[in-house]
């Protein structure tokens, strides 16, 4: 008698991580349903998975489209607040996602959050973050919690991406502050790896996906120009003289490049673990075999998830 495959769900599997995830759990035989606001994107992976649209506004509709799942791999999220997008709405989303999961039978959620998030923190993205963890936490399905640092790599990469296009483009680049606070890049492959992979995730609730490199972010914004051999002197500013910088690039290029609360995120060193570290490919050794694409093309963050038709 034939082996079924098991069916699990990847919310935003049309996106950067969510791609990464759905496609080693394709790789490794399993059917895959993804939720989505764009089902009929054009994407690689398009005729390989059901895709649904995401059911906000009827929870029963919503429990119906995770019938059957086995793992919720849970993706979903919102960088900054634009339009009528916002971090209070995504975590009350969050929290229905879970509830449906709960009443549709899920075995189990597997949920991408952020390193250092902090119910008491200041900054709204890992204040929200916490809250997050809270609710799945409550919601009654077994879960494990994957804790990235800041995610580099792929054809959908934005930060690494658009921090090589500005020195590539621009005539000096900008750091905040001392520009001596680590960061510790992790892969999107090693984030997909460690999420379906229960070896890595153990019996551990909560796991950091870190890669096996922490430098200082000015040291890796020096990387980055080497890499792509560009030239623009790296400046150091005040994180609010920073901001207004960004603030003003953003409306050339009709985007948001980094906001205040990312900068303040950034300089307190809240992109590093204090776990040994998950992942397996480094950064400066990625760098130097992709130096020559990286940064060819600007990615618009606005334009990715808020344009009509994205």
């Amino acid at each position: 008698m034939a082996t079924v495959a098991p069916l699990d769900l990847v919310t935003g599997a049309f996106s950067y991580s969510g791609s990464y995830i759905a496609k080693r759990l394709l790789d490794g035989g399993h059917q895959v349903r993804t939720l989505s606001f764009h089902p009929d994107r054009p994407h690689p992976l398009r005729g390989c998975i059901e895709a649904l649209p995401y059911r906000f506004d009827d929870p029963e509709a919503l429990a119906r489209s995770l019938a059957g799942v086995a793992t919720l791999y849970n993706t979903y999220w919102v960088r900054f607040d634009h339009g009528q997008t916002s971090f209070d709405q995504t975590i009350e989303r969050s929290r229905a996602l879970f509830g449906a999961a709960q009443r549709a039978g899920v075995q189990r959620i597997v949920h991408l959050s952020i390193t250092n998030p902090s119910t008491s923190s200041p900054l709204p993205y890992f204040r929200g973050k916490a809250l997050v963890e809270n609710a799945l936490a409550d919601a009654g399905v077994p879960y494990s919690i994957v804790r990235p640092t800041w995610i580099f790599g792929g054809d959908r990469d934005v930060l690494v991406n658009n921090i090589a296009w500005i020195l590539r483009h621009m005539p000096v680049f900008a750091v905040p502050g001392s520009g001596a606070y680590k960061v510790q890049p992790v892969h999107v492959e090693d984030l997909a790896t460690i999420c379906t992979n229960g070896d890595r995730l153990g019996d551990k609730p909560v796991v950091d996906a870190a890669g096996p490199e922490t430098m200082r972010f000015d040291e890796l914004v020096a990387l980055i120009r080497t890499a792509v051999r560009a030239r623009a002197p790296i400046v150091h500013v005040p994180a609010p003289v920073m901001a207004l910088a960004a603030r003003a690039l953003g409306v050339l290029l009709h985007d948001v490049i980094i906001t205040p609360d990312e900068i303040d995120g950034l300089m307190a060193g809240l992109l590093v673990s204090a776990q040994p570290p998950l992942g397996e490919i480094a950064f400066s050794e990625w760098l130097h075999g992709n130096g020559g694409s990286v940064g060819r093309t600007y990615a618009n963050e606005l334009r990715r998830h808020f344009a009509p038709g994205a």
